[in-house]
């Protein structure tokens, strides 16, 4: 290349895919799929659950502020974390059972990034035509009244789908009437302000402009699944032993055609703007759209149905030579997707046991050791504690603290003359706990003594403990 000559571009710049409508199950399972995923994601927040009239009444509520995560009965505590990580971890298994039974499943009917792009390209249906309308309006240099009135409508469109999308997330984050509330009239904190405004941006550009360039480029599963899956994995895929030599020929009895005719109908169906025919690629979703395109054109050629379908590779040198495939269960129901199963179903159970058996009270104990000990006025050796008391109860319960040990040893409670204090409802509360050893006993003596505090809730008998140790001169 001479100097002269400019330098070759690197880059393609995008060409906008415009998938064209379709029907058929597949299509319509997506729709189902759609409407129950957003309207889970935009109503939840104003769902209600009576917790008692010291707690907050939505059912699902990231308070932030308080540090709980309220799921309808269920309230998270900070330090049972594990219950949000064993979550996240039965939703890896998950996802790695349905890739290995089913391929990206997830990625062509649940994702996120699919659901928000199926509701903006039906948007964009509603305004600007089928496929090959908006192809027409997107090709046409002139930019008249009705191109503008079309892109400007379907932009506010999106845009208040992205404000819409926002302002649910923040609801997640507070009461969600008294935020709406605060949002119109401008007494929302600016975070609140400050989020929506960022997941309106993203859903804006995400859904309608950069698509199919998210789940190729920005999304790494799609190079993770090649390890999730194998032969016999059930995948979309062409069946080229049936569908070659393709054309658009008629088809006779002396014709070396397939029954494929080439009509294009799965390559302009397709959101990833791919062609199955070309084999299993990076870029499919398996949403299976082409499945019900390819089905509709060959019922109309009087062709069975199937050209494309869900399949696995272990099953092509049956259906070449003519044999049945094996049932489709014996594909999902195989040693890896059990035992991705097994897992999962380990990890869910352990999570349900831990759930029943946590105690609505608890206590932690932290020993003061500056000093170690105080010698008191009579002899005595008193030992200083921090005792966090947690009262999970929507209402105050009164706590006793008593101490397992040393008979000749007392507790003593900070500013209490007695030994039970009031904890309010769902709190952890901080109570500086004093034992005291009488002069010349063993646990004053001895340089450390067992001892196990006690806590009882008194209106219902509830019981829990922590073991600790008591120092003396012993030290």
């Amino acid at each position: 290349m001479s100097d002269s000559e400019p330098a070759p571009s690197l880059y393609a710049a995008r060409e906008p895919i415009f998938p064209r409508r379709v029907s058929g199950p597949f299509r319509n399972l997506k729709w189902i799929i759609m409407a129950v995923t957003l309207g889970i994601y935009y109503l939840t927040p104003w769902i209600r659950w009576d917790r008692g009239p010291s707690l907050p009444d939505q059912a699902v509520l990231l308070d932030m502020a308080n540090r709980r995560f309220y799921f309808f009965w269920i309230e998270i505590w900070p330090h049972e974390f594990y219950f949000v990580a064993g979550l996240l971890i039965m939703a890896g298994l998950g996802l790695f059972l349905f890739t290995s039974a089913l391929g990206r499943v997830w990625c062509g009917y649940a994702c996120p990034q699919t659901v928000w792009t199926d509701l903006f390209i039906l948007v964009e249906r509603w305004i600007e035509g089928d496929r090959n309308a908006r192809l027409r309006l997107h090709r046409q240099k002139k930019l008249d009244f009705r191109k503008v009135r079309l892109r400007v409508t379907k932009w506010i469109t999106w845009l208040l789908i992205g404000l819409a999308t926002g302002g649910a997330w923040v609801f997640y984050f507070a009461d969600a009437p008294t935020l709406a509330v605060d949002l119109v009239t401008g007494n929302a904190h600016p975070i609140a302000y400050t989020t929506m405004a960022i997941l309106t941006a993203t859903t804006f550009f995400f859904g309608g402009f950069a698509r199919e360039q998210i789940c190729i480029y920005a999304c790494p599963w799609p190079r993770i699944q090649a390890a999730m899956m194998d032969e016999d994995t059930l995948t979309v895929g062409y069946r080229e032993w049936r569908g070659e030599p393709r054309g658009k020929g008629k088809r006779t009895a002396d014709s070396e055609l397939g029954d494929c005719i080439d009509c294009m109908a799965c390559v302009n169906v397709c959101p990833m703007g791919i062609d199955i025919r070309d084999g299993q690629q990076m870029e499919c979703i398996t949403c299976a759209l082409c499945i019900d395109a390819c089905d509709d054109m060959m019922e109309k050629i009087g062709k069975p149905r199937g050209l494309i379908d869900y399949m696995a590779l272990s099953d092509e040198a049956d259906e070449r030579s003519g044999k049945p495939p094996k049932n489709i269960w014996k594909h999902i129901f195989r040693p890896r997707t059990m035992l991705y199963t097994s897992l999962w179903s380990l990890v869910g159970v352990g999570l349900l046991f831990a759930l029943f058996i946590r105690s609505d009270i608890e206590l932690t104990v932290a020993p003061v050791r500056n000093p170690t000990f105080v010698t008191l006025s009579d002899g005595s050796i008193r030992n200083t504690y921090d005792v966090r008391l947690r009262n999970k109860h929507g209402e105050e319960r009164p706590f006793q603290l008593s101490i397992v040990g040393d008979p000749s040893m007392r507790i003593e409670l900070e500013g209490l003359s007695g030994d039970t204090v009031d904890v309010p409802a769902d709190t952890s509360f901080l109570q500086r706990v004093y034992i005291v050893a009488p002069k010349d006993t063993g646990p004053s003596n001895t340089g450390s003594t067992d001892v196990r505090i006690w806590i009882e809730d008194t209106s219902n008998g509830d019981r829990a403990f922590k073991d600790t140790n008591f120092n003396g001169k012993g030290n």
